[in-house]
């Protein structure tokens, strides 16, 4: 036993320790010593695991580290939670001791999830979200659970209270300085976080209790051990097939294979032969990572690289936006007059010639957040049917009232085809949801459209028609 204890200070989004050699050992493995200030170094996520071995090996501390305290802390609901959502809870409190990550589909309840959490731990809260919409979204729900004023760090708002909502942005931005205020961090959509500038916030917070949040965890860029890291492993996960009919609407997906126009097919072709043939002259196969910066960088030097960018181009937006799929869309918006439909493209500029041509609202990332929010409450109300969006909707929003999703075009991620069928699953009475899925007959976009399909959700709720 020494007679000094170790103390520990929480330094711009870490941790410094006073302490000798000796005293240090059971926690060499998770600091570094910091010639500059002379003192033993760690990052603040390691707060926990310092703790627990310091006290583990009888070895005296003065926490100078945390600055918060339990909350006086009441649950105002009449909501009994869901058998899933229990044991989403037993799970993640239990088994994992309060930091891990779950599973759960959009529309499943993680908003109460994380409110059951807030209000057994009785900590302050800080929960990080990836947008505007999404924090405003939060911290309405908060105050109608518990009652108190809930905190917004983001979008102008900068109210610190100990049940503060915040984006990804601002967190990485403040939690130097407010990462030791709380003892209990919820990351939403929490797929995000293995970003190189994402990360920063949950590593300079030191608060030992932790949830991740998603829907879609899955990362192929070794974010996974990123996210297990910074919040924990997976606890537990639900699949939307499992919770169809009881928690989620029921629902049923349709591809339709479309065919081009004679014009189109002819100048799909002669753009492809244009572009493939480029890639097949350089060895570019796309089985690397790097094999789209080095087609970009020998489009930029090689004589022939912009006809092949060109060429590139072209086929993509023939195939992406064909003249069936825009006759197609208006079909399908007509034979579900008076229902909520969102319609999904890959790229702006569908999404804008359709808003255009049906004289329909849009939305994408460039639409200013008042207009954003105008067109969101008309659609939830009725007085606009329907939205047309490129991306920004795939996540991040809550529009309980669409029942009908049409997918124009998009990528090969399953993410983003998970995400998009989770905008329309919220149950409703008498509700069925429908998400059909537009393809181009003969274009690379059948192959993209198999990839983002292999996923569970859509395994025993596939039709195919072929030619329209």
């Amino acid at each position: 036993m020494h007679d000094v204890p170790v103390r520990i200070r929480f330094s711009l989004g870490t941790l410094l320790l006073e302490a000798t050699p000796e005293q240090i050992i059971p926690v060499a493995l998770d600091v570094i010593f910091d010639e500059r200030v002379k003192l033993y170094r760690a990052q603040a996520y390691k707060y926990a695991r310092i703790i627990i071995a310091l006290r583990e090996h009888k070895i005296d501390f003065i926490d100078e580290a945390r600055v918060y305290s339990q909350l006086d802390l009441d649950l105002h609901s009449g909501l009994a939670p869901r058998p899933h959502q229990q044991e989403a809870f037993r799970c993640w409190r239990v088994e994992a001791a309060g930091r891990a990550m779950i599973v759960m589909p959009t529309g499943s309840g993680k908003t109460y999830l994380a409110v059951m959490a807030i209000s057994a731990l009785k900590r302050p809260a800080l929960i990080v979200v990836p947008t505007i919409d999404l924090m405003q979204q939060w911290a309405s729900s908060l105050e109608k659970f518990f009652r108190c004023k809930v905190g917004m760090l983001g979008g102008g708002s900068r109210e610190v209270e100990p049940i503060t909502v915040t984006t990804y942005d601002s967190a990485v931005i403040h939690m130097e300085f407010i990462g030791n205020r709380f003892g209990f961090v919820i990351f939403d959509e929490c797929h995000h976080l293995p970003g190189q500038v994402n990360r920063t916030a949950a590593a300079m917070c030191l608060a030992p209790y932790r949830l991740g949040l998603t829907a879609t965890p899955d990362r192929d860029d070794g974010g996974n051990e990123i996210m297990e890291e910074l919040i924990g492993p997976i606890a537990y996960q639900i699949h939307i097939d499992e919770l169809e009919g009881s928690v989620l609407a029921p629902y049923v997906t349709k591809r339709l294979e479309l065919a081009l126009d004679p014009d189109e097919a002819a100048a799909y072709q002669l753009s492809r032969q244009l572009y493939t043939g480029f890639l097949r002259r350089n060895g570019i196969t796309f089985n690397q990572k790097s094999d789209w910066a080095r087609f970009i960088g020998l489009c930029a030097r090689q004589p022939d690289g912009r006809q092949a960018l060109d060429a590139y181009l072209t086929q993509r937006r023939i195939a992406r936006a064909g003249r069936s799929k825009f006759n197609k869309v208006w079909e399908l918006i007509c034979r579900h007059r008076g229902e909520r439909i969102i319609v999904f493209t890959a790229d702006n500029d569908t999404a804008y010639d359709m808003g255009r041509s049906f004289l329909l609202p849009v939305i994408t990332h460039r639409t200013k957040a008042a207009e954003r929010k105008e067109f969101l409450d008309n659609f939830r109300s009725g007085q606009y049917p329907v939205l047309i969006t490129s991306k920004v909707l795939n996540e991040g929003v809550d529009v309980p009232e669409a029942g009908i999703g049409i997918i124009v075009s998009g990528s090969g991620s399953i993410r983003e085809h998970v995400q998009r069928l989770g905008r329309i699953l919220r149950a409703g009475e008498g509700k069925e949801a429908v998400l059909y899925e537009l393809v181009s007959e003969g274009t690379s976009e059948v192959n993209v459209s198999e990839r983002r399909r292999e996923h569970r959700a859509y395994k025993n709720h596939f039709s195919w028609k072929r030619r329209f």
